[in-house]
């Protein structure tokens, strides 16, 4: 890899990371990015691996970051990143095929988001509830958002590769 791409890809990696942190901000002035019922705006960016490596650091940092500055317990900063991690590897992984390539991050954040709100922040002993609806708000945020995003950049690679 050459010095322009290693630049290049670091600063999308920091676009996406400072992007999910805003985006986490404003679901949080919103009373939506955390809690048993959460819609993080910033998940939909999880649907980028499919365009730009460069997103699965930016994504970890993002989730890290956001927790960290929107004052998570510890084991959140820790996990919740990890489930972001998972989400965005997985969504690489499956970049061909992207109806798939969506399910990554919503099954890794349905299945680890309610530990961490069971064992970090005490939340009930309905781990089934808490799946259910942190899988819910993450299909809403990258099922419907993320694929309204893979959409607007579908047709921007599409236009940007036309000949002319």
């Amino acid at each position: 890899m050459n010095r322009h791409m290693t630049t290049r890809a670091l600063t999308q990696g920091a676009v996406i990371a400072a992007l999910y942190v805003a985006l986490t901000y404003i679901a949080s002035l919103l009373g939506l990015s955390s809690g048993v019922i959460q819609i993080r705006l910033s998940e939909a960016l999880c649907v980028l691996p499919i365009f730009l490596p460069a997103a699965i650091p930016g994504l970890y940092i993002g989730c890290l970051l956001a927790n960290i500055l929107t004052g998570c317990v510890a084991l959140d900063i820790l996990m919740g990143p990890i489930a972001t991690l998972i989400g965005a590897v997985g969504t690489y992984l499956l970049r061909r095929h992207p109806r798939l390539a969506l399910l990554p991050p919503i099954l890794s954040n349905a299945i680890i988001v309610p530990i961490v709100l069971r064992f970090g922040y005490g939340m009930g002993d309905a781990m089934w509830y808490m799946v259910l609806t942190v899988g819910i708000g993450e299909v809403i945020s990258v099922g419907i958002l993320g694929s309204i995003l893979y959409a607007a950049f579908s047709r921007r690679a599409r236009s940007l590769l036309k000949p002319e």
